[in-house]
């Protein structure tokens, strides 16, 4: 009993005091609970819905129908994989043009059944290859944005790891946008800010501090409405406490959102964004 708590002690202690740079390799680590994990844990009844009607499944994008609560919901989330194997299957978490489609798809179905939106955000950005591009990469990300800004429904984001640039924003505009206490949130990775600013990848650590990409300085910025507390220790290391942490505070803030009229809620949605954007 002294150990465990000499070792909850120890957590605490070397967790509160990482820097932006160790925050980054935390919300890596590939242990930390994935959207899958929070859908097995968080939900009940998930029923997957695959593909954009358009052009293909993005594998990336994990979405269906699910209860959490006995509430029903619409859930989405990215999807990096635990695995080699499920890494490949799932493109590492980036999602092509099909992929964002298939979110607005989602967002319409929402508002037609009138479900609330639970949106995961664990993303290094979207797919940057030569077919994304090709069949319209950008577009189906504003596209996206948009759509989240019109839908009336209830939506609730929870960035559980990356939240790489306009990959990140098409789902997380959003209602309520919680950030776990270790997750990051930036226009874009600080390898790709090294090698742009100072071109020279020693500079990561430097970026990371520049780009204010922790929870705190997202909250600090506005960006976010609220931290989520982790375990110390991380999310990876106890997972159990904190898919309950998660799932109370989803919980609560569905019962909060769905007693507000739905227009005023669009209202304030795109009124919190638009704040953002003149700021």
């Amino acid at each position: 009993e002294k150990l465990k708590i000499e070792k909850k002690n120890s957590f605490k202690k070397i967790y509160s005091s990482l820097t932006s740079w160790q925050k980054v390799q935390v919300a890596r680590h590939s242990n930390r609970p994935h959207t899958l994990d929070y859908i097995d844990n968080v939900f009940d009844d998930f029923v997957l819905l695959s593909g954009d009607k358009k052009y293909a499944e993005d594998r990336s994008i994990v979405a269906g129908f699910a209860k959490i609560n006995e509430i029903s919901v619409i859930v989405i989330g990215n999807e990096k994989g635990n695995s080699m194997e499920s890494r490949i299957k799932h493109n590492f978490g980036m999602a092509k043009p099909e992929g964002y489609r298939k979110v607005q798809r989602l967002l319409l179905l929402a508002e037609k059944f009138n479900l609330p939106v639970i949106t995961f955000v664990d993303t290094a950005g979207a797919f940057p290859g030569k077919e994304a591009e090709e069949r319209g990469q950008s577009e189906s990300i504003a596209s996206s944005i948009l759509q989240c800004l019109k839908t009336k429904s209830p939506i609730i984001s929870v960035i559980i790891g990356e939240g790489g640039s306009g990959g990140a924003i098409a789902m997380a505009t959003a209602d309520k946008v919680f950030m776990l206490e270790n997750s990051i949130y930036s226009v874009i990775s600080p390898e790709g800010c090294a090698s742009i600013l100072w071109r020279k990848n020693e500079a990561v650590i430097e970026a990371a501090e520049a780009l204010k990409l922790t929870a705190e300085e997202c909250y600090k910025l506005k960006v976010v409405d609220e931290i989520i507390k982790e375990t110390p220790g991380g999310a990876h290391r106890f997972v159990k406490e904190q898919f309950e942490i998660v799932k109370k505070r989803i919980i609560e803030e569905i019962n909060q959102l769905i007693n507000i009229p739905i227009d005023q809620l669009v209202l304030e949605r795109n009124e919190k964004f638009l704040s953002i954007t003149s700021n």
